[in-house]
């Protein structure tokens, strides 16, 4: 299961060798400072949030979603397993435009990792 970290200036969604090979794409990483906002969803399956089209990679419903989803405005990385909540990570520029990923991390780190983006979307809705 994906994880995510820190690295100096950099945020790494760290994949398995496995999850390398579904994706078809090594962990995507981007500058923290590139980051726009942390959203948690409930439900990362839901349409507003899973958009676009799949490929390549491994898109089961419910299941697993693992790999590159195309949109007309760019594309999104996507590692969701089970009916589990998510966050989605929007970043203003570089490779993708959001992750959206059912983290193995634990909901503290995660808010220790991006506390001023969760706090700034808590306020706004």
């Amino acid at each position: 299961m994906a994880k995510i970290a820190k690295f100096g200036s950099y945020v790494i969604l760290t994949l398995s060798p496995l999850e390398r090979a579904i994706a078809m794409h090594k962990s995507p990483r981007a500058k923290y400072s590139e980051i726009i906002s942390v959203k948690k969803v409930k439900k990362p399956w839901k349409h507003r949030v899973l958009r676009g089209i799949g490929a390549p990679g491994l898109g089961l419903s419910f299941l697993v979603s693992l790999g590159t989803w195309r949109l007309r405005k760019g594309k999104n990385f996507v590692a969701v397993y089970g009916r589990r909540p998510g966050y989605v990570i929007t970043f203003h520029s570089g490779e993708f435009r959001q992750w959206i990923v059912t983290p193995k991390n634990s909901e503290s780190d995660i808010k220790a990792m991006f506390e001023e983006f969760l706090s700034r979307s808590d306020q706004e809705g």
